[in-house]
């Protein structure tokens, strides 16, 4: 069992891998680097294996098949997670890595927000795209995370084996902020600097079909964690549809004591059974939920006892 792992996943990143790798072993001169190949059509492989690095490969393409693949096969204390386009400076992980191991923390999230992205990163939509994601997952889970899709940072190992990987690509560190928020696990800020990617490298992230599915899997996730105020939601708008056409076929009803709108009535009568029937799917939800928590907390006290295990195996086997 290391200690600490340091993840990198990678697509294409032959410019900047050998970097990466350095400045991790240097940081962490005792953490295991792992670099996990995602098909990289470069020499990323060849480089990587050449720094020093325990590469593998994941045939399946995009990010979060990488990550689940990883955090299945890899057992460590800590986990340092960072993308292989040197945008992160490894010197932050050092600090990140303490407080998972030192003060108990679960996630430790590297925050560019706070800092320098801003003003490296050139691609505007992004800046405002990460800005709207942070408010809408804040507001949504009641939270106060500074950066909900950076690509840096420190996980528990019992985050690790508690996350259940359901996204496939870059949306995945939207689901795993909600994860560690939902779950009420311990959640840290370090702000980091960003620099943006060296000439030559290109970003795998496309701005508007990768950020449709990162606000797709914001309404996903609310629905499921959050089942009864989305339902209540739906069924507010749906009661003040409904009322709305009722009361249009009521005041023409009031001049003319004659429903001359009856398909109107009688759909705007089944509007309302549906706001009813979405309100009480919502409670039902939200039992459910309840109760996944409480299994979850179970879950939590394995892993964190079978953690120690393998603590005490490394221990006898020293």
């Amino acid at each position: 069992m290391d200690r600490i792992a340091v993840l990198i996943p990678c697509y294409n990143e032959e410019k900047t891998i050998k970097k990466v790798v350095e400045d991790a072993k240097k940081v962490l001169p005792e953490a295991s680097v792992y670099v996990y190949d995602n098909n990289s059509t470069d020499r990323t492989y060849e480089i990587a294996t050449a720094a020093g690095a325990i590469v593998r490969k994941e045939t399946r393409q995009g990010k979060g098949f990488v990550l689940r693949r990883m955090f299945r096969e890899i057992d460590a204390l800590c986990y340092i997670c960072v993308d292989g386009d040197d945008t992160y400076p490894m010197e932050f992980a050092r600090e990140m890595a303490d407080k998972v191991l030192n003060e108990n923390a679960d996630m430790v999230v590297g925050d560019r927000l706070s800092s320098t992205y801003f003003t490296e990163n050139k691609r505007p939509f992004h800046n405002a795209g990460n800005s709207m994601v942070r408010k809408f997952i804040n507001s949504f889970f009641k939270s106060d995370i500074k950066d909900i899709m950076t690509g840096f940072r420190a996980l528990s190992y019992e985050f690790v084996k508690s996350y259940p990987v359901l996204s496939r690509g870059f949306e995945i560190e939207t689901e795993m902020t909600i994860h560690a928020v939902f779950n009420e696990m311990v959640i840290e800020n370090v702000v980091v600097e960003y620099r943006d990617r060296p000439e030559g490298s290109e970003s795998k992230l496309n701005t508007y079909s990768d950020g449709a599915k990162v606000i797709g899997t914001i309404i996903k996730l609310y629905k499921n964690y959050k089942p009864l105020s989305f339902f209540s939601a739906l069924a507010a708008v749906m009661l003040i549809v409904a009322a709305a056409m009722f009361l249009w076929v009521f005041a023409r009803f009031l001049n003319t004591h004659l429903v001359e709108n009856m398909p109107t009535l009688v759909v705007s009568g089944f509007i309302a059974l549906a706001a009813i029937q979405a309100f009480f799917s919502g409670l039902i939800l939200s039992d459910m939920v309840t109760e996944k928590r409480r299994s979850f907390e179970m879950t939590l006290n394995r892993i964190h006892e079978r953690k120690i295990d393998l603590i005490q195996k490394d221990e006898e086997g020293k």
